[in-house]
């Protein structure tokens, strides 16, 4: 299909839109009897380590039904853009580490070719000669990590771009990957949007140009980049994607000087909190110190001002400012009892006399009048100023220069390997709005093999669910229902690989060791089952209607290991500090050709376990030891679509992508 077919095959008519409301109302009508059924009547106690993960399963199914039927409830078909405005300024910003430098310089010359005042810049993350010669050759600008960043966290994308935002000054920019070529037009359809003051930023789709009709590895994403951004879209809640998007630089450096505040006071919250701790640890290095415990005491008065100044909405930069010179007027009054306490010390040393009286037992005084002046002075209490240098640290702590960070404002999201959702949400929360514009206009290149695509997919997810765990959008304030609901119903979907797990096992444990989880699976099982089934699927086929979302259900099964992967690896990040590390996709097919088994060993086991529990089903089936026939055909047909669905990892794990298959040729 072309990308003007594929354009034109999602323009949902009024019409269609009605009937998939009624879908929408039928599936979750019938979805929730079903559910209801399940927990209040058909829950098989006696297998409750079976029966009770299955109905949490289809419990998540349901809300994820309810989270799909409410995106697709609002769609919002756009017409004709308005007029870009003549004299807008843009800055075209390509972001690239390693990826092949001609790759990028395709990119930059289509770039160079966009109708409409704009300058085009290569963000050069790998800081690399020879991209840096091609791009000034080719009149381009060109822009690396200050010196600012050296020693100081990346933020991968992220940060790179944030780099450039301090660096450049166009009224707008336009974010582009470094394989994503633009059409010329794309300033001229997506800039009249802005005549709206309140428009943040204008997300256009991701197409593919490498990826075929057959689509084995599922890149294409068209029911994404179509009803599911026109449903958040009807929810003025489409998000940015990280490319092929026009943002207006106002809406980022609000939004970044908004998080700096957040992460100052933040900060300052968090240190005032540990401030009691501190001081009682403070306390005790100064011992018998009247001076430093004066001192002390001072600083926790200053403490307990700072706090309520806070809570009171007093200015951070009035109560960190005031904090900061209570502590150093308590060190200066510690500074001078200690000088006085050693001009003391010196006075006593100039007209020393023996006292022997301070020296340790079992100490021989060999040369008796040095002996005695070191010993002398050790019978004194040291310097009170040791006991205030964790609080030095608590002060630099109640700072607002955010010194660990390479510069003060990070208008893109840094709480993620992700930039664009967080992005997004966040300038959602500050009023901002935003647009999607289904149209084509760039095309870049999908990942040509499984171990490629498979790591995209596992950063994606990754990044989706460190936003769900830092910012759930659920409790995020300036963000209405809907948009909330819409955040949520793309991070909900990666934690689908746990249910997958269930709806794997269970029909295992039936055909294998006769476990029911259900009491029936007869009539009262299948008259409440099946409609779900059956309307939840006729509303895929009529949302999805000529977008080929076959390739796209398989891969959300057959994909359950890197799901779970994600979730426990963005759980370690967050709550554990645990690196994820970020690397580019490749653009190209990698490793020597041979088909990578071990990707998708998990996927293998099941699909050998499920055909063994089929053949050991159907062997009981005829030996009339199975519980019942109707539970061996639903647990049967239940196998079958397992198989077909994981199958596609196999013709997966064989494709090259169509250069490598030229190639071959």
């Amino acid at each position: 299909m072309s990308t003007a077919a594929a354009a034109a095959a999602v323009q949902v008519s009024a019409a269609r839109a009605r009937w998939i409301r009624v879908l929408v109302v039928l599936t979750l009508v019938s979805g929730t009897n079903y559910v209801v059924w399940r927990w209040l009547d058909s829950i098989n106690w006696a297998a409750w380590w079976l029966a009770v993960p299955l109905v949490l399963a289809e419990t998540y199914s349901l809300v994820d039904a309810y989270l799909f039927g409410a995106t697709v409830w609002r769609l919002r078909r756009r017409g004709e853009p308005p007029r870009a405005p003549a004299g807008a300024t843009v800055d075209v910003l390509i972001t690239t580490y390693d990826e092949p430098v001609d790759l990028v310089m395709r990119t930059a010359r289509a770039a160079q070719a966009i109708r409409g005042r704009h300058r085009t810049w290569v963000l050069d993350d790998g800081d690399r000669a020879g991209m840096r010669s091609a791009a000034e050759a080719a009149g381009l600008g060109y822009l690396t990590r200050s010196a600012d960043w050296s020693g100081r966290p990346r933020h991968a994308k992220a940060g790179n771009l944030n780099n450039a935002l301090l660096a450049t000054d166009g009224e707008f920019l336009l974010v582009l990957d470094a394989d994503q070529v633009p059409d010329p037009a794309i300033l001229e359809r997506t800039l009249g949007y802005f005549d709206d003051p309140r428009v943040a930023f204008v997300q256009t789709p991701q197409w593919f140009s490498n990826v075929g009709a057959a689509d084995p590895l599922g890149s294409q994403a068209s029911l994404f980049y179509g009803p599911i951004q026109m449903g958040k879209d009807g929810w003025d809640a489409a998000y940015f994607c990280g490319s092929n998007a026009v943002l207006r630089r106002d809406a980022l450096m609000q939004l970044g000087v908004v998080g700096y505040v957040r992460d100052v006071e933040q900060a300052i919250r968090v240190a005032l909190r540990r401030a009691g701790a501190i001081l009682a640890v403070a306390r005790r290095e100064a011992r018998s110190s009247a001076p430093a415990l004066a001192a002390l005491d001072r600083v926790s008065a200053a403490v307990g001002t700072a706090r309520a100044a806070l809570a009171g909405g007093q200015p951070v930069s009035e109560v960190t400012y005031r904090f900061q010179r209570e502590v150093d007027e308590a060190g200066r009054e510690v500074v001078a009892a200690d000088t006085a306490g050693l001009q003391a010390d010196l006075a006593v040393i100039a007209s020393l006399e023996p006292r022997p009286e301070c020296p340790s037992p079992g100490v021989t005084l060999v040369e008796p009048t040095a002996q005695w002046d070191l010993q002398q002075l050790d019978c004194r209490e040291w310097s009170p100023l040791t006991a205030l240098e964790s609080v030095r640290a608590l002060v630099a702590a109640v700072d607002v220069d955010l010194a660990d960070e390479a510069q003060p404002l990070m208008p893109m999201a840094t709480i993620s390997v992700t930039e664009d959702m967080a992005t997004a949400m966040r300038l959602h929360r500050l009023g901002w709005r935003s647009v999607y514009h289904h149209q084509v206009l760039a095309r870049g290149l999908a990942p040509e093999d499984l171990r490629s695509m498979l790591h995209q997919r596992l950063r994606w997810s990754q990044g989706t669910l460190q936003v769900m765990l830092r910012e759930n959008p659920l409790v995020q304030r300036g963000l209405h229902w809907g948009q909330r609901l819409m955040y949520l119903a793309t991070m909900w979907s990666y934690l689908s690989g746990f249910a997958t797990l269930v709806y794997l096992a269970a029909p295992v444990a039936y055909l294998v060791l006769g476990v029911r989880p259900v009491d029936t699976f007869g009539e009262d099982f299948l008259v409440r089952l099946l409609p779900f089934l059956v309307v939840n699927q006729v509303l895929g086929l009529v949302v999805g209607w000529r977008l080929g979302t076959w390739r796209g259900q398989q891969y959300n099964l057959a994909l359950f290991p890197l799901w779970i992967r994600a979730c426990a690896t963005a759980a370690g990040n967050v709550w554990f500090g645990r690196s994820l590390g970020f690397v580019v996709t490749p653009k190209t097919a990698q490793g020597d050709g041979r088909p990578p088994w071990s990707l998708i060993r998990p996927q293998l086991m099941a699909m050998g376990v499920l055909v063994v529990a089929a053949i050991i089903g159907v062997t009981r089936e005829v030996l009339g030891v199975a519980p019942t026939p109707e539970g061996t055909w639903v647990n049967l047909a239940w196998v079958g679509y397992d198989l077909l669905m994981l199958s596609i990892v196999l013709r997966a794990v064989h494709y090259r992508g169509p250069r490598a298959e030229r190639e071959t040729t």
